[in-house]
């Protein structure tokens, strides 16, 4: 999820600026996109002095943004650069304004359970998790590092820990991922009703209209196919004492209470396509290194 910086974190806040205050040391983050590099070798491709790369270098090292390590040279040690955050969230709020939450974060290979059929697989940010089309390879241990995940009907089920709610009074529950339907390659008439299970009762169904494909998705490595799937949508159930939302619409009446979030030893959560769906269009799954969105299955329990 990244580096979460608060308002009260002066000094943090404070470091931060001043690191990105300067267009050289923005062109430095840049360059160690691409793999780490030596100051010696940042002040030769910047063609400014050894000595002012090593100051700006530090100041990027203060503001957390990159790491040094020192590695052997022909005249000694030199000190390597290295890329240390890719995503910074800014909160301007203080967090006694702040309505108290928990945020939990879930690979979306981190599944339990599961029941599903071809088309199916996994994929993480560097090749597919054994084969495609069967769904005995989901038991592959290597699915907890899946970033992507696909299957033509069935289910998944993955359990979120209840533990703070044994401490604190929920007031509400949001769910979001990212999602779309799930054909051969990609296809933008492909509908499919996909739904989410709490605690094994119904939280709402939303009708995907597209296995989405047609332009890269922003996240996606440069290794994965044009045709293949690219994207999804980012979907939001909400839940409270009101009943339950869909992307901010009613679903269902269903409230906090119903779901009894507090009771068992975990949250279950289920993903998937009925028995009885009127449009069976399977479902993707998208974690953080796919699509469009750079994010898990999150959950955020607010108190």
């Amino acid at each position: 999820m990244g580096k979460r910086i608060n308002l009260e974190e002066e000094k943090e806040l404070t470091a931060l600026g001043k690191a990105l205050s300067s267009e050289i040391r923005l062109r430095i983050l840049g360059l160690l996109q691409d793999g780490p590099l030596c100051i010696n070798e940042i002040a030769e491709i910047l063609q400014i002095p050894s000595s002012s790369a090593a100051l700006h270098v530090r100041v990027l090292e203060e503001a957390e943004l990159i790491r040094t390590e020192l590695k052997p040279g022909i005249r000694g040690a030199m000190k390597l650069c290295i890329r240390q955050e890719t995503t910074l969230m800014l909160d301007l709020q203080k967090k006694n304004d702040r309505q108290r939450e928990e945020v939990i974060s879930m690979p979306v290979g981190n599944y339990v359970d599961y029941k599903i059929t071809p088309t199916c697989g996994m994929v993480n940010e560097e090749e597919y998790i054994d084969g495609e089309d069967e769904p005995r390879c989901f038991y592959d241990p290597r699915r907890t590092t899946a970033k992507l995940v696909w299957f033509s009907s069935g289910y998944l089920e993955y359990r979120f820990p209840n533990a703070g709610l044994q401490k604190h009074t929920l007031k509400a529950l949001d769910f979001s991922a990212e999602l779309c339907s799930e054909t051969a390659d990609y296809n933008l008439d492909c509908p499919s009703d996909i739904t989410l299970w709490i605690n094994g009762m119904e939280a709402g169904t939303w009708t995907c209209p597209s296995d989405f494909g047609g332009r890269r998705g922003k996240l996606n490595p440069d290794w994965w196919e044009d045709k293949n799937t690219q994207y999804g949508n980012l979907k939001t159930w909400h839940i409270d004492e009101k009943g339950t939302y869909l992307d901010g619409r009613l679903v269902n009446k269903q409230n906090l209470h119903n779901y009894a979030l507090a009771e068992g030893p975990y949250i279950s959560v289920r993903i998937g396509i009925k028995e009885d769906a009127v449009h069976v269009g399977g479902v993707n799954i998208f974690g953080s290194s796919f699509g469009d969105y750079p994010q898990d299955l999150v959950m955020r329990l607010k108190f």
